[in-house]
């Protein structure tokens, strides 16, 4: 498999497990030194992220992340990568929704066990946040089963 290849598996599988909460799985899509900056949300290392996510981001808030259009470039054993995402979050017990997109900037690092993240981060270019409240015909099913908003 291409180095290109490889690095777009990492991505993909790192949004995949933050998707279903897979946050030992998670936490191994990262280099032992990797970092994180999310539009100011900073992490110095991967246990910081994880422990953040995994607080963060139970079961009951449903998160969708979709990547697209990467550019990536390796030199040697190390490579950059830029992706385009659109995201989705749903918090019922906040009655809380967002909606946005970004542009992810990535570092990556190839290590014995294959290529990880050295750092990852994005900027939006837009997000739209409502309220459930706001539209009280709206049912959400999900993990944890319906939630409706009336």
């Amino acid at each position: 498999m291409s180095d290109i290849r490889e690095i777009e598996q990492l991505k993909y599988r790192y949004v995949r497990l933050l998707d279903t909460k897979q946050w030992d799985e998670f936490a191994g899509c990262f280099s032992d030194d990797a970092t994180a900056d999310y539009a100011g949300l900073s992490f110095g290392s991967p246990g910081e992220l994880v422990d953040y996510m995994r607080t963060n981001l139970p079961a009951e808030i449903i998160t969708m992340h979709h990547l697209h259009h990467p550019e990536i470039a390796v030199d040697g054993d190390a490579a950059t990568g830029r992706w385009y995402l659109y995201d989705k979050v749903f918090a019922p017990a906040f009655e809380f929704a967002l909606e946005g997109a970004a542009f992810y900037e990535d570092r990556y690092v190839r290590t014995p066990q294959g290529w990880r993240i050295a750092h990852t981060g994005y900027e939006r270019t837009w997000e739209l946040t409502t309220s459930l409240k706001d539209q009280p015909s709206a049912k959400l099913t999900g993990p944890g089963g319906p939630a409706t908003h009336a």
